[in-house]
């Protein structure tokens, strides 16, 4: 029996995909934690895993990167630079700080860490153990840069060297790959996952045992504090010829949002495994999560990419034919109705989802890789 940490920035987005792997290494009878910020310890915790709270909350590195965007005297460039620094360079040297503490009552044998969390290949090298690091989504040439910025920027500027000879698990499908080299070249495959089950809201549920067509309608975790966005995508999935569920990912005062439309179910969180697996049509920001998560079921996608890595996300999806994209400065109640009626009108749409679900089948699941890892 071996220990074995998974560390993650603490974004759900981040975690989420890594799931399937921490469930192969606890099947095969190892000592397993998960250490990621205190903000996702609870969540993480229901789902019956061994979880530590290591440096700070999301929303605290998350409102320091709004702070250096917010600056309008900033160059862009720069604020590329500094956002990413704030958002993943600095906490990480306080989950570095605060696993350290954890390594010396628990050592681990092997550590895996999402493709950004900067404190465990430095954790690793302290301790000289081997680690892996594992894919959210599609890897971006764009990776090097910002871990090489902002590994600089907290005194490590061979952080890049370092985690690009790492062991690495891409469960980006071949329809979705980059264009131009990959960032680690021989990553093993690993297929994603839609998610794992958990509760359903009743009102979900009666929908879900329904036989009507469903949309699944969600701008995620992150960039989802725009309340007007919310509404603009109901009123123009009210024409769906069918359910929609719309998740919101945060609390929202029922008057914030207006009137829902009749052909509409709206909750705060719902496990996106159930909806997937049902859904007709996935309308959403293309988290990257998200995005592979719809595409495990061949679903078909409208994308409302938000920022950060969603934009390429959207664009990998419509060069693929799986989905639509409505650019940030064309979200509008008439473009995302216009995406909506070109994705169901046209079965060519499906059938390239369908296509890159029959690839993603076809990857290694997360026990093949695990035993890989293992030997």
């Amino acid at each position: 029996m071996a220990r074995v940490l998974f560390t993650s920035c603490p974004a759900y987005g981040h975690v989420l995909p890594m799931l399937p792997l921490v469930r192969a290494a606890e099947r095969a009878g190892h000592d397993v934690r998960v250490a990621t910020g205190p903000d996702l310890v609870g969540p993480l915790a229901t789902r019956g895993l061994d979880v530590h709270a290591v440096g700070p909350t999301w929303a605290t590195s998350w409102s320091a990167h709004e702070v250096v965007w917010a600056d309008p005297g900033m160059p862009e460039e720069q604020k590329l630079v500094d956002g990413a620094v704030v958002l993943f360079g600095t906490p990480a040297l306080a989950r570095l700080a605060d696993l350290i503490v954890m390594a010396q009552r628990w050592r681990p044998d092997l550590v895996v860490h999402d493709v950004i969390e900067m404190a465990a290949p430095l954790l690793s090298r302290r301790l000289g153990v081997p680690d892996v690091v594992h894919g959210i989504g599609p890897m971006f040439l764009f990776y090097a840069q910002l871990i090489g910025l902002a590994g600089a920027a907290i005194g490590e500027p061979g952080l890049w060297a370092q985690v690009s000879a790492e062991q690495a698990l891409d469960l980006c499908p071949p329809s979705l790959q980059p264009d131009g080299p990959p960032p680690w070249p021989e990553a093993m495959p690993i297929r994603p996952s839609a998610g794992e089950p958990g509760p359903v809201p009743p009102e979900v549920a009666d929908v879900l045992a329904g036989d009507r067509p469903v949309a699944y309608f969600t701008l995620g975790t992150v960039k989802n504090t725009d309340t007007a966005d919310l509404a603009a995508g109901l009123t123009a999935l009210e024409e769906y010829d069918g359910v929609v569920v719309a998740t919101t990912g945060r609390r929202l005062d029922p008057d914030e949002l207006g009137p829902v439309p009749a052909n509409a179910v709206v909750a705060e969180f719902v496990p996106q495994a159930a909806l997937l697996q049902r859904a007709d049509l996935l309308v959403s920001h293309s988290g990257s999560g998200t995005m592979l998560g719809g595409l495990v079921h061949g679903v078909p996608q409208v994308a409302l990419p938000r920022g950060t890595d969603q934009p390429d996300n959207a664009a990998l999806l419509a060069r693929a034919g799986a989905g639509v994209v409505v650019a940030p400065e064309d979200y509008a109640v008439t473009t995302i109705r216009a995406a909506v009626a070109e994705v169901t009108g046209d079965p060519a749409f499906r059938a390239a989802a369908e296509r890159i679900r029959d690839e993603i089948a076809a990857m290694p699941d997360a026990d093949a890789v695990w035993a890989g890892l293992d030997a």
